[in-house]
């Protein structure tokens, strides 16, 4: 397998991790693979700027490349559907308490 499809196959194995954390509603963990994942899509992006498939690639190697993206878009998607909601909620309570203090320091309390 060429190297850069061995990277991009553990962006995959984290990002299926990262479903799973947020499944649990695991943030820590979650934060952690998501800080994994960003280094080696650094390393990917380094390797590769601007799109620029790597020398040497197969027509193959290109149809996994592809099919490992797609697996990851939809890894993301599923860790939104957990995610958005608990940041609605997490939004709600900062803007409920900043909106507190300011009544607070307006009128007094």
């Amino acid at each position: 397998m060429h190297a850069s499809l061995a990277r991009i196959q553990r962006m995959v194995d984290l990002s299926l991790a990262m479903v799973e954390a947020a499944r649990a509603n695991d943030w820590e963990r979650l934060v952690e693979l998501e800080n994994a994942v960003a280094l080696l899509r650094d390393a990917w992006q380094a390797e590769e700027p601007a799109g620029q498939q790597p020398a040497g690639l197969t027509a193959e190697e290109r149809r996994i490349k592809a099919e490992l993206i797609d697996q990851m878009l939809a890894a993301d998607a599923e860790v939104r559907t957990h995610t958005t909601p608990f940041l609605e909620v997490t939004r709600k309570l900062l803007s409920g308490s900043v909106k507190g203090r300011a009544m607070r320091n307006a009128y007094g309390g």
